[in-house]
């Protein structure tokens, strides 16, 4: 959303957590495109969580708009709104996190001249979860079904996860003393 409540929803393959404490995003513009001006010009941004039931509507915001064209209307998605920032969320996603932009960093190459790449940055101030995920007090990310970029063109779900982490695992990866020659 820009000062003057134009709505942009656009989907970002480059996208990831950054830091846990404090909780930071990051999203990557390949070119300098409205998400950028607008979360540059607001200092907020969301990140709505893209799952296999909105892929149709992901795949369809990824199209070219005019500027000030809401893309959440056009591709039929209903906003709502958000708590701690102006920009709204998408409802339909069943997690969404509300950001306060830190900086945007634009990459060079290994000549030093600068690449038409952006990469913005964004704290985590806000998190919206559909209570149906939430298993046994923990988020269930695998029940969301959430899609990411394989490459080229190609996209993946995830339904289930192989590897949990645990206390008992860390313990077991700490470094084992070395023996001592007798």
């Amino acid at each position: 959303m820009n000062l003057k409540g134009d709505i942009n929803l656009a989907p970002y393959s480059y996208f990831n957590s950054v830091s846990t404490d404090p909780p930071m995003v990051m999203f990557a513009s390949d070119g300098r495109k409205d998400t950028i001006d607008f979360v540059e010009e607001t200092g907020e941004f969301v990140c709505n969580l893209a799952v296999w039931d909105l892929r149709a509507h992901v795949k369809d915001t990824s199209l070219t708009f005019a500027r000030g064209i809401n893309e959440m209307e056009v591709v039929g998605l209903e906003a709502t709104p958000s708590v701690l920032v102006k920009p709204p969320r998408v409802k339909a996603s069943p997690c969404a996190l509300e950001c306060k932009w830190l900086q945007t960093v634009r990459l060079k190459d290994i000549d030093g001249n600068p690449a038409p790449r952006f990469i913005a940055f964004g704290q985590v101030i806000g998190i919206h979860i559909d209570d149906n995920f939430i298993k046994d007090g923990l988020l269930d990310t695998g029940a969301m079904k959430p899609i990411a970029r394989a490459g080229y063109q190609e996209y993946f779900v995830t339904a289930r996860f192989f590897l949990k982490f645990t206390e008992a695992h860390k313990l077991r990866a700490q470094p084992r003393a070395k023996k001592t020659e007798e």
